[in-house]
């Protein structure tokens, strides 16, 4: 009985936001331990069906590094990463489209469908929607310039595709795999399409699920909100660095192209994608222009 009155208690909180965000889409990147803990897998498709059923739209990017890597191991190659980009020769990149486009793609989608909600699984390939351009030349720690391979950066993202999907009461769920003028496939880092995606649809917010349980101030703590100015501060004194760096950067960049909020959360906590979204409180770091 305690165990409803609580639940009936969440639902009676978040009526006011299922009614201010009803019709508006939410682009959600979606990583790290979410996609590896069963738990945490099975409570994310629940939260993105239940957000399709009061009227919001999720649109989900997700990543799979770890299971690459897992993979690559399996068959003996050594994969090398420059800035959180992982050199993707010829071999490396069919590994990224088998594990990507393929496994990991479909798992997600069919997870989602299980809970009862219309997924459909698409990479950039898909109607070509997400175009992007070769990186040349990446520098290494020790100084030298080296060619990352079939490694690109997002140069447009056509989102017809996805609204269309999305107006058709349809979940899409996006494998970060995009494809150049010659329409050869190209590896692009899954943060980046999320934010890419969400600023050309636009998205009313932009969530990032992660590891950590948000962006950090200046006096350790996490940060429940932050600005653009906030964030520039951060970083010119050295307190946002590392891994977290191109986060804010992609969750401010979805920002200046017209999202109105990004959230960068714990992907580690149940419900976590509801938890930011519905409650007063939150549980990451909110970013605002």
């Amino acid at each position: 009985m305690d165990d409803l009155i609580e639940k009936a208690k969440i639902l009676q909180e978040a009526l006011p936001y299922i009614r201010e965000f009803h019709g508006d889409v939410f682009v959600i990147k979606y990583g790290g331990n979410a996609m590896v803990d069963p738990a945490l897998r099975d409570s994310f498709a629940r939260d993105v069906v239940l957000m399709k059923y009061v009227g919001l739209h999720p649109v989900v990017v997700h990543g799979g590094g770890p299971q690459i890597d897992q993979t690559l191991k399996s068959l003996g190659v050594v994969s090398e990463r420059l800035d959180g980009l992982r050199v993707t020769d010829e071999h490396t990149m069919e590994v990224v489209e088998m594990v990507l486009g393929g496994k990991l793609n479909q798992e997600i989608v069919s997870l989602i469908a299980g809970h009862g909600g219309r997924a459909i699984g698409l990479t950039g390939k898909d109607d070509g929607f997400i175009r992007a351009k070769k990186v040349d030349k990446m520098k290494t720690k020790s100084g030298n310039w080296v060619d990352p391979g079939r490694v690109g950066t997002v140069t447009q993202v056509n989102p017809d595709i996805l609204r269309r999907l999305v107006n058709d009461g349809f979940i899409p769920v996006i494998a970060p795999i995009a494809v150049d003028a010659q329409g050869k496939s190209l590896n692009v880092n899954a943060d980046t399409v999320a934010g890419k995606v969400a600023e050309a649809l636009p998205a009313r917010k932009f969530v990032l699920l992660t590891d950590i349980e948000g962006v950090r101030g200046e006096d350790g703590s996490v940060a429940s909100s932050l600005s653009a100015a906030d964030i520039a501060e951060l970083k010119a004194g050295g307190v946002i660095e590392g891994g977290m760096i191109p986060k804010v950067d992609c969750a401010l960049g979805a920002l200046a192209g017209g999202v109105r909020k990004a959230h960068i959360i714990d992907g580690r906590v149940r419900h976590a994608v509801l938890l930011e979204i519905f409650t007063d409180e939150g549980i990451g770091t909110e970013i605002t222009r």
